[in-house]
């Protein structure tokens, strides 16, 4: 009677104790990786992953924690200079996050570079950079989590936008200072209140109208160039692919070719076209 009793008190036991020790040990690799991330967070808002790490800290189960991704081409021989605005503007994003008040370790931004990450980019079929992906804490993403870029362009602020709709954490973007403007205004100054002060007993130059014409001209050629003159200065003759539904160039090579969408021309992009395996 007793050894009839004591098997299914043992097996009650074990079936008991497994599932607390599978538990166990979740609870405990979730940790871990909630540990790494944020040490890895502490030392760059955006954290940078290859294969290995995007399969074990993003793919792999379990995960309690939202990534938000740029999959990106920043290397110089891809000439993506699209690349380098949005990991620009990417970054203020991040920094924001990492430097405010309601920092918590559910949300992390990372990112993947072609050439760091390849086997990620033909992992999830991707063929363009630079691309902006939410991984939830569960399940695949939806079509939700992929960044419309063509449609809202990539600023800090419109990326904020786009985490609060897919977590709910509201990002307060702070851009870092720019002290080019004030500090080219006050040298201006300086020079004219400098000249105003050695001819300060012959100030008839201030009604010439040479003067002043000259002034209006160099006001208009520094209002106009810089980042005017970039944007505007390339007419790109595009065409369109059958396999990508975006607007390149009409040469093919492999690699990341830049061009400008049809409906949004003041918007690039960097596609991949071609063989993949031979980017």
């Amino acid at each position: 009677m007793f050894g009839k009793l004591l098997f299914p008190l043992l097996f009650l036991v074990l079936f008991h104790h497994e599932p607390g020790d599978a538990q166990k040990k979740k609870e405990t690799l979730l940790s871990e990786k909630v540990t790494q991330m944020m040490e890895w967070a502490s030392k760059r808002s955006v954290i940078r992953m290859n294969g290995d790490k995007f399969r074990r800290f993003v793919k792999a189960p379990p995960r309690n924690y939202s990534v938000f991704i740029m999959f990106t081409a920043l290397q110089p021989q891809r000439q993506c200079g699209v690349c380098r605005q949005a990991a620009e503007e990417f970054q203020v994003l991040a920094n924001s996050w990492r430097y405010s008040s309601a920092f918590t370790n559910k949300v992390f931004f990372a990112s993947v570079d072609f050439d760091e990450g390849s086997d990620v980019f033909q992992m999830l079929n991707m063929n363009s950079a630079p691309t902006f992906l939410h991984f939830p804490p569960k399940g695949k993403p939806r079509r939700s989590d992929t960044y419309e870029l063509q449609v809202r362009g990539f600023s800090s602020e419109q990326l904020a936008r786009w985490v609060a709709d897919c977590t709910g954490v509201q990002i307060r973007v702070i851009r870092p200072p720019n002290y080019a403007g004030p500090l080219l205004l006050g040298f201006l100054l300086a020079v004219i209140g400098g000249l105003a002060y050695l001819r300060r007993h012959n100030l008839e130059f201030l009604f010439s109208r040479n003067v002043w014409a000259f002034s209006a001209l160099c006001f208009t050629l520094i209002m106009t160039s810089g980042r005017c003159g970039t944007t505007s200065e390339d007419h790109l003759m595009l065409t369109r692919t059958p396999t990508l539904d975006k607007e390149l160039y009409p040469w093919q090579q492999p690699g990341p070719v830049c061009g400008r969408d049809a409906h949004h021309p003041a918007l690039q992009c960097c596609c991949y076209h071609g063989d993949s395996s031979a980017v």
